[in-house]
């Protein structure tokens, strides 16, 4: 018999290293969520403990002492900083089960994101999107900084709508158009220059497509260019194809200098009833099409034209990134408007 070593047949270490490269990775999975179960319970045993004393200065002299005793037994990861915010984060998600949910998917550093953001329904929302889409903590933080949530259509509907559709994410995890479409779009990696043409923008976006990508949001990927739609012999043509994975449908895009003019409808219902007709596939959605225009959206002509009842969605795009304080004031503004137009219909129906 000899004594050289026998080779492993490839096709076995592989499925060996898949094997332990699986087990690891449950194992990470695992440790993340008993460590932020554990933190939870920590901050709701102290909060419940602080409610139970009658002055303010109780309750800091309790968690300072239990923060000494902790550090030296435990060490840094129990510091009174700590210990407030994982108080904040039982406060913040007092009910375990649904915080439970999160939890398996969530890491605590997912949550340290989470909990300086002050509106529940904006919180939820990051959360949801985060563990549905399984985006990283840098992912997170990145959405929240560049206001996702505020550019997208859900946060412009009454709240009692924005939270019939969380929950029906949360129990579904499915997305709705109001999830994924926003206004504005901010372009501002295309590298435009004051003056351009609609071609430059379309060939910038082509150039920059990926970019282009993450900015529409979840799920979408690029189908085709000017796209060629033949009746009675004339020919038109859709700016951009794309299809969105998560909501099963084809995505047209048509790209505007200027103010919306109402005439943009009937060109953008020809294109979705055209790609309904002989393009939609079996099971799958409606098209929906976006006009996106370098200027004002002309919101009274809007909600008269009805167009979202046509599945079509109109927003402005940036093509230089404004401050956060500038845009912030630009959102604010946009969701006053639609709330307000919102009650005055409610009003006259009534």
């Amino acid at each position: 018999m000899s004594g050289k070593a026998v080779e492993p047949a490839p096709q076995l270490l592989g499925d060996i290293r898949q094997l332990i490269e699986g087990a690891r990775q449950q194992a990470s999975v695992a440790l993340n969520a008993c460590q932020t179960a554990l933190y939870w319970h920590i901050g709701q045993r102290i909060h419940t403990e602080l409610l139970a004393g009658e002055r303010a200065a109780y309750g800091a002299q309790i968690v300072a002492t239990v923060s000494r005793q902790l550090v030296q037994e435990y060490g840094r990861g129990f510091t009174e900083k700590n210990l407030r915010r994982m108080v904040q984060f039982a406060q913040t998600y007092p009910d375990e089960n649904n915080v439970a949910t999160l939890w398996r998917h969530l890491s605590w550093s997912h949550f340290r994101e989470l909990l300086p953001l002050d509106k529940p329904l904006q919180r939820d929302f990051y959360a949801e999107m985060a563990r549905i889409e399984g985006w990283s903590v840098r992912t997170l933080r990145e959405r929240i900084d560049a206001m996702l949530y505020e550019r997208t259509a859900l946060s412009q509907q009454p709240d009692a709508l924005i939270q019939q559709e969380l929950a029906t994410l949360r129990q579904t995890g499915q997305l709705q158009p109001a999830l994924v479409l926003k206004d504005p779009y901010v372009l501002d990696f295309l590298g435009l220059q004051d003056r351009y043409l609609e071609k430059d923008l379309e060939d910038a976006i082509l150039r920059e497509l990926e970019g282009f990508l993450l900015e529409l949001g979840a799920g979408f990927s690029f189908v085709a260019r000017q796209k060629r739609i033949q009746l009675d012999q004339d020919d038109f043509y859709i700016d951009l194809l794309f299809y969105n994975r998560r909501l099963k449908r084809l995505v047209a895009i048509d790209l505007k200098l200027g103010d919306f003019k109402a005439e943009y409808k009937g060109q953008m219902e020809l294109y979705l009833r055209w790609l309904a007709k002989h393009e939609q596939e079996p099971g799958e959605a409606p098209p929906l099409g976006i006009i996106l225009c370098s200027g004002n959206k002309k919101r009274e002509q809007i909600e008269l034209l009805e167009l979202d009842a046509s599945g079509i969605h109109v927003a402005e795009y940036l093509t230089a990134l404004p401050s956060k304080e500038v845009l912030q004031a630009k959102l604010n503004q946009a969701v006053a408007v639609s709330r307000a137009r919102l009650d005055n219909r409610s009003g006259d129906e009534a």
